[in-house]
């Protein structure tokens, strides 16, 4: 089999696994994926994990990368406040939250860092299209709420000044009615709490 061919039945993939590729080519030798790396045709991202060489390295390709490389997972905490522009601050490394534990990955196309969520709390996302796959990204509401929640040591009104939230973009990104409802669907009452302080923050900010 050449590299085009290769490429070719792959190409509507960003990031591909051994598994892809065992479902692609059933008796397909691994040890080609090792050679066509060293030709500089793909780039190892992880263990078990590929792309090739002249993927362009962008925003959506990164979170991509960050749902495929760790599953179940979804694109969270400062990344997706960011991508909201909720917080002014740049973001260096793709945020997600899990079901799996907590890690962190440092790769050849960036820093990936995980943070354990309960499954029970592993909702309020949305599917966005990129190409012919799919990225899960916390709705704005849950991106806040799964920083508070990692953030338990977020209480007073000076800490949450300390946040530096947009409040504009906060207010016309922020469903209030729905954030509420999610709070609700923790069942957290110490958060419960510190959400009611962080909106009086907002509002008395804003003043």
């Amino acid at each position: 089999m050449t590299f085009i061919e290769f490429q070719h039945r792959l190409s509507s993939f960003p990031i591909f696994s051994l598994q892809d590729v065992k479902k692609a080519f059933g008796d397909f030798s691994y040890r080609q994926l090792d050679r066509w790396e060293k030709k500089g045709y793909l780039k190892k991202i992880k263990r078990g994990f590929y792309c090739f060489s002249t993927q362009n390295i962008h925003e959506n390709f990164l979170f991509y990368a960050a749902n495929k490389i760790y599953t179940p997972s979804y694109i969270s905490l400062e990344m997706a406040l960011r991508y909201y522009n909720l917080i002014p601050e740049e973001v260096f490394q793709v945020t997600s939250m899990s079901t799996k534990k907590t890690t962190r990955f440092e790769t050849r196309i960036g820093n990936f860092s995980y943070r354990h969520i309960k499954p029970r709390l592993y909702w309020g996302y949305q599917l966005i299209e990129f190409g012919k796959q799919r990225i899960c990204l916390a709705e704005p509401e849950k991106a806040v709420l799964d920083y508070l929640y990692i953030h338990p040591k977020l209480k007073t009104i000076e800490d949450f000044l300390g946040m530096r939230i947009d409040v504009d973009e906060f207010r016309s990104r922020i469903n209030l009615e729905k954030f509420q409802k999610y709070v609700e669907a923790f069942h957290h009452k110490q958060l419960s709490k510190r959400a009611h302080t962080f909106l009086t923050t907002l509002q008395h900010d804003n003043a």
